[in-house]
């Protein structure tokens, strides 16, 4: 399980850095050269979910829409400096609920 979550993580941080860097090129006027590392930090998030322990790569990837939700939250805190509302936390604690029921609900043998 722990192991589930750390690498849902750390696929997040790596697609929300990868996305980030387009978005500061072509949004905040950063140098073209952060897409660099901000391609391979999508490649990596690509690689990060084969990681998971799932027989469908759709369930894999449902799941990791609500770790996704909570952790570009946690970046718009940390790295662009806004505070999530009661709202975004609202619905950060629906998806984390909804993802964490297609990570450990019973499944058939």
């Amino acid at each position: 399980m722990i192991r589930t979550v750390a690498i849902y993580v750390a696929a997040a941080l790596a697609e929300i850095a990868g996305c980030f860097s387009v978005w500061a090129v072509l949004r905040l006027s950063a140098p073209g050269w952060w897409l660099l590392p901000g391609f391979a930090a999508l490649a990596a998030f690509a690689y990060l979910l084969t990681l998971i322990d799932a027989e469908a790569a759709g369930r894999a990837y449902a799941a990791y829409g609500g770790i996704y939700i909570a952790m570009s939250l946690l970046w718009l805190r940390a790295v662009e400096g806004y505070a999530p509302d009661r709202w975004d936390i609202l619905g950060a604690g629906l998806s984390l609920a909804g993802a964490a029921v297609i990570i450990f609900g019973p499944r058939p043998a």
